[in-house]
């Protein structure tokens, strides 16, 4: 089932994943409220924009982008946009640039998108992969819609993530309404994405130590010069987390 204009349709998800209807939430945007949310949504634009480069204007598809994290940063660099949500509600975030037409919602399984194969430049999902259950069907479908690369963020097993189990009730107690996810290796990722047509062409590591740790703190310049040390020394590239993953077509332009 898909709608053009799901506010006219009503609120029920469709068959499938809704991992994204939390991430779509003001309760989630909270998390990101403030100069220290402000910093890690920075880091993130900076390192998207990057990986985007090659493909100017070209037609990006953001899979459970409700969150509007990146809806704004790709606008304003001349990208087509899609939104894809499972429910109508995920796209209650990004309302006011549907209404002004810089972006397209749709509403759609996102284990089997409502889109034929390679229909854009790029697939984008961001904070949604870790919270799917079957997330190897969901990475299968970016990859097939994709016509040149995919870009996904992940928390890494070879990271302060490995402690994740143990730290999970210090975690919830500042950011209050965290969740259990996956960590993944690279390797795992790949598996799925070499077998249909991809190559892995870049990685970028965002932080070192945790983003609880930033988020405690509440000063995002000590931050950022931390962060900034720790990757001068090459730990971040080794062992951060998240890590954006950038995957290329083999034989795409």
């Amino acid at each position: 089932m898909i709608r053009e204009h799901p506010w006219e349709q009503g609120l029920e998800p469709v068959v499938g994943e809704h991992a994204d209807l939390e991430t779509a939430s003001e309760g989630y945007a909270r998390r990101f409220a403030g100069p220290v949310g402000a910093w890690f949504l920075q880091v993130q634009a900076q390192a998207t924009l990057r990986m985007l480069a090659p493909y100017r204007e070209g037609a990006v598809l953001d899979v459970g982008g409700g969150h509007g994290q990146l809806v704004p940063i790709l606008v304003r660099a001349g990208h087509p946009v899609t939104v894809l949500g499972s429910a109508a509600a995920c796209g209650e975030r990004i309302r006011s640039f549907i209404a002004r037409e810089r972006c397209s919602f749709r509403v759609g399984n996102l284990l089997s998108l409502p889109f034929p194969d390679q229909s854009f430049d790029v697939v984008i999902s961001y904070r949604l992969l870790p919270h799917v259950g079957r997330w190897r069907r969901l990475l299968a479908e970016l990859a097939r819609v994709a016509r040149r690369a995919v870009l996904i963020d992940y928390p890494a097993v070879r990271s302060v993530n490995y402690l994740a189990p143990y730290l999970f009730s210090w975690k919830k107690r500042i950011e209050g309404n965290t969740r259990t996810f996956t960590c993944f290796r690279e390797s795992q990722l790949m598996e799925v994405l070499e077998p249909l047509g991809f190559r892995l062409a870049e990685r970028y590591s965002e932080f070192m130590l945790p983003m609880a740790l930033h988020r405690l703190l509440q000063r995002p310049r000590l931050s950022a010069a931390i962060e900034s040390c720790l990757r001068a020394c090459g730990l971040t590239d080794r062992w951060g987390s998240p890590v954006i993953l950038k995957a290329v077509r083999r034989d795409g332009a």
